[in-house]
């Protein structure tokens, strides 16, 4: 059975480059996957369905929600978000490890259904490098405060993941993010 990996970290934390990176760290070496969520949003400039979301209709994900096809789910600033059962189980089945690059509220349901997962939470070494990074990313006003306001909160939950990985230097929290996804494979006989 291959490992469940959760990873949060709040917005700006750099988590997505941080996954992205390990899994070219690791590919030939580590059978090794991320999970695609579904979503209700639009596709943003450069986004393609399948690979970076499975971008549906509100209607089709509600009657999949209803089926029982999410792990987990949540609604965030009115869009529709979840981790589909097909995205892990039958690659888990298979040995393959699966990243969920999930927020804390995804962690927390999913965590009871995976007892033998591997939760990090990734976070930068000050406060204002939060600020910083979202601002660089050219949205209103407005979003960086609401997205501000939800990293303080989600901060507060750090406690609740089994390692925290410090991303002030790439390279550094790639090599530790990397080390730890490695001995959550089973151990390989011979």
């Amino acid at each position: 059975m291959g490992p469940l990996i959760i990873v949060s970290g709040a917005s700006g934390s750099g988590k997505s480059t941080l996954i992205r990176r390990v899994l070219d760290a690791t590919r030939g070496r580590l059978a090794l996957r991320l999970s695609v969520s579904a979503t209700t949003r639009a596709p943003r400039p450069g986004e393609r369905d399948g690979v970076d979301y499975h971008f549906w209709t509100r209607e089709r994900f509600l009657e999949q929600l209803a089926a029982g096809a999410f792990l987990e789910h949540a609604e965030v600033h009115g869009q529709l978000y979840g981790t589909l059962r097909s995205e892990v189980d039958p690659y888990r089945e298979r040995g393959v490890g699966v990243i969920l690059d999930i927020d804390v509220q995804g962690a927390a349901a999913v965590r009871p259904h995976y007892p033998e997962h591997l939760s990090v939470f990734v976070t930068l070494p000050a406060w204002e490098m939060y600020e910083q990074r979202l601002r660089g990313r050219n949205e209103p006003e407005a979003s960086i405060a609401r997205r501000l306001a939800t990293a303080r909160e989600e901060l507060k939950r750090v406690g609740e993941y089994q390692h925290t990985v410090v991303n002030g230097d790439l390279d550094g929290a790639v090599a530790e993010l990397t080390a730890l996804i490695t001995r959550a494979f089973p151990a390989q006989p011979g």
